[in-house]
């Protein structure tokens, strides 16, 4: 077992090592996958981003004052040395944890801007560049949405929004996801064409991960006062955000559900397009794209049968068990093209089938 207690100074072996791995669930399988080179920066670039998202997320902290610290730590990932911001984050935020693994990722915010200091250029700036548009995707949470503690709800207003808020908080991902692979893996894109197909490819990838998160969360997010189901879409359906807290709401949004799904869908099939496309040989980089994906329509599956996929006590969540099965049975099928649009094609139609039943 890993001891994931900080050493007097957390240094790189613990930050991307026990802390990475305490703090990051799965997607820690995926980045123990990827090609050597490009572990560090993306690794830091998520400890960052998960640290921006607890400060954002720390409910028993007024909005105002997390924005604040939020601001302030992008500003510090940007360059501005502020030791005084640092000990505010370890003194207002981290005593507020319940989760040990949070307050520590919180406490090593020091060595790990320390670390980003150190990057080369390129990877610096990467690293800046996505922890930034990251961070100003929870800025939009936090002046958009009311106090999690008043009892409102506030819904986004139309579907250009949503569209600009799940870029914000995952398209862009794809976008660095692309530019690192790039940078790390000398080759992989034959010409400034393919480069830029993929970028527009990746950030529909991100895209496709988060339409799959606020569909799945969306119970859970209206009743800390968060609907990121648009209000045009609800009212074309002659529904109000409060009334999706209703024992009924599940079946009377199944339509709009079934719209959402369908543009998570369009995504997915980019994000598949994107994979296929990589090398064969690039082995590593195939199978940290694929995982995400056949896991994702695999929760889409389970919301396209959930006939309480408002019920945060019933979210359609994938057995850990099953993402295990998932992960051993892709390592064989990696570098075959045929294979892998096949076994995503067939779970794209079940889930077609379950939408054309509605």
């Amino acid at each position: 077992m890993h001891d994931r207690s900080p050493p007097a100074a957390p240094n790189r072996a613990f930050l991307c090592g026990p802390l990475l791995k305490s703090v990051s669930r799965s997607f820690y399988l995926t980045l123990r996958v990827l090609p050597a080179r490009m572990r560090t920066p993306v690794g830091l670039a998520y400890l960052l981003a998960r640290a921006a998202d607890t400060i954002a997320d720390t409910p028993l902290i007024a909005p105002p004052q997390r924005l604040a610290l939020l601001l302030s730590l992008r500003s510090q990932v940007n360059g501005q040395q502020d030791d005084a911001a640092l000990a505010r984050l370890a003194s207002e935020v981290a005593k507020q944890q319940t989760q040990s693994d949070e307050k520590t990722l919180l406490e090593s915010l020091g060595p790990a801007l320390t670390m980003l200091a150190q990057l080369g250029e390129p990877d610096r700036a990467a690293v800046r560049n996505i922890v930034t548009t990251l961070t100003e995707g929870m800025e939009f949470d936090l002046r958009t949405f009311p106090d999690e503690r008043s009892g409102e709800i506030i819904a986004l207003r139309d579907m250009p929004q949503l569209d600009h808020y799940i870029y914000l908080v995952a398209g862009c991902v794809g976008e660095f996801w692309t530019t690192m692979s790039r940078a790390h893996q000398p080759g992989l894109f034959a010409g400034h064409e393919d480069f830029r197909l993929a970028v527009l490819r990746g950030v529909r990838f991100g895209k496709a991960l988060q339409m799959t998160n606020v569909l799945r969360d969306c119970g859970k997010d209206l009743r800390i006062g968060r609907c990121y189901l648009p209000q045009t879409l609800l009212a074309e359906r002659g529904l109000r955000p409060g009334e999706l807290l209703r024992p009924d709401a599940s079946e009377r949004a199944r339509a709009l559900l079934c719209d959402l799904l369908r543009v998570a869908l369009d995504h997915f099939r980019a994000a598949i397009d994107y994979t296929l496309a990589l090398p064969r040989t690039a082995v590593r980089l195939r199978l940290a794209c694929l995982w995400p994906i056949l896991i994702g329509l695999h929760t889409l599956l389970l919301l396209a049968g959930n006939d309480a996929w408002l019920d945060p006590e019933k979210a359609s969540r994938i057995p850990r068990s099953q993402v295990y099965r998932i992960l051993a049975g892709s390592a064989l099928q990696v570098s075959c093209n045929t294979s892998l649009r096949a076994r995503a094609n067939r779970l794209i139609a079940q889930i077609e089938r379950q939408l054309d039943s509605v």
